[in-house]
């Protein structure tokens, strides 16, 4: 089994004792006995004079871009990092002056655009500086740490969905990405990652051996996660991304979409691992919501193979393509941003919209992040930590 950096430290906690200390956490903070981490800690004798909570809340209460109020549970302050203004995104200097120590410990689901690690790196800038140790309690990448698939990260596009210059599918665990934003932005940090023991880079999550436990409300299964760096790219589109029902981000598409003539037109392309069947759903909340739509699901065959990137840019350009006078680019405020369409602010530039909408054939449209990527797996070699 792998132990995670919590377990880990949970060994030996001499690193926290008599020190004020924080934890940016919600209900992924678990022990590999399903224990919630600040209470093995406290347990352990660590005061813990606050808890900051991300997008979500403490316990994944609450749905995406919701204002997270008060929250119960934790028998100790909890300070919500995601409100209803773009300030409420990085802690006030009031709420950290009093620390000597802050510590990371949330699970992600290895895509740029999940906006925990953008937390953790809003986190990061306040405390540049400050004096203020901080600490990454690490944990397996979902998606395993081999792959990376995507186009980069343009300075003109960052956002809340978009912090860390990464591919959309960048393949590092959270200490990693804390160690190569501390470089990239050259921030005067104290900071320390506890490493995992036993975690190899090709794991997916079921084979660590450890507990799932929903990092967010409709990330319910590790198979929810496979799929999300390319299905999330329907939230900046007039589809539904399967939110509102059971599974969210497997299934996407709106009432005017006819399924086999979808589902032909994406298994067409013959994308390795994956096969599109035709669905017909009914959204409970959010887009489409008491209505039918018509779509597909993907069955993800083999996982090595399978590009979830590739695969959402696929469903929106075939979608695009058969149906122009429906489909829409959602404008508007997206995760406190208005400046860009979402699905730009999602993909990190507008290039991969502009070629859906030119027609570029989708070969052409994954040829474009080919070169990034390849140039990726050089640059992170130095943060790698397994």
């Amino acid at each position: 089994m792998v132990q995670t950096g919590l377990d880990f430290l949970l060994e030996e906690p001499g690193p926290l004792e008599k020190k004020r200390v924080a934890l940016i956490v919600n209900q992924t903070s678990v022990t590999s006995g399903l224990d919630y981490g600040w209470r093995a800690l406290a347990r352990a004798g660590i005061e813990i004079t606050r808890i900051f909570s991300p997008e979500h809340g403490l316990f994944s209460t609450e749905q995406d871009q919701v204002a997270v109020g008060p929250q119960p549970g934790a028998g100790i302050e909890v300070a919500s990092l995601y409100g209803s203004a773009e300030s409420t995104l990085a802690p006030g200097r009031d709420l950290v002056e009093d620390l000597d120590l802050v510590v990371f410990d949330i699970q992600d689901v290895g895509a740029r655009y999940y906006t925990y690690l953008n937390t953790m790196a809003m986190f990061m800038e306040t405390l540049n500086g400050t004096g203020i140790e901080f600490m990454v309690l690490d944990r397996p990448n979902p998606l395993g740490g081999l792959e990376v698939e995507g186009p980069p990260l343009e300075d003109n596009f960052r956002s809340f969905v978009g912090i860390l210059p990464v591919p959309v599918r960048h393949g590092l665990t959270a200490g990693e990405c804390a160690l190569l934003y501390r470089a990239v932005r050259g921030l005067d940090l104290d900071l320390k990652v506890v490493p995992m023991k036993n975690w190899r880079r090709g794991m997916y999550f079921d084979a660590t051996g450890l507990p799932w436990v929903p990092p967010s409300p409709n990330m319910p299964t590790v198979e929810t996660a496979l799929v999300y760096p390319g299905m999330c790219l329907l939230e900046g589109t007039g589809l539904s991304e399967g939110r509102g029902t059971t599974v969210p981000f497997l299934q996407g598409g709106a009432p005017w979409v006819e399924p086999e003539a979808l589902a032909e037109a994406l298994n067409r392309e013959g994308l390795a691992g994956v096969i599109f069947r035709p669905v017909f759903f009914k959204p409970g909340f959010q887009k489409h919501r008491d209505r039918t739509v018509g779509g597909v699901y993907l069955h993800v065959t083999d996982r090595r193979a399978f590009r979830p990137f590739l695969a959402g840019v696929a469903f929106v350009k075939a979608v695009r393509d058969l149906w122009p006078e429906e489909f829409a680019f959602l404008r508007g405020v997206y995760e406190f941003n208005s400046a860009h369409p979402a699905f730009d602010l999602l993909t990190g530039g507008a290039g991969v919209r502009e070629m859906i909408e030119n027609g570029a054939p989708l070969s052409g449209i994954s040829r474009s992040w080919e070169m990034y990527n390849r140039e990726f797996r050089e640059a992170r070699l130095e943060y790698l930590l397994y």
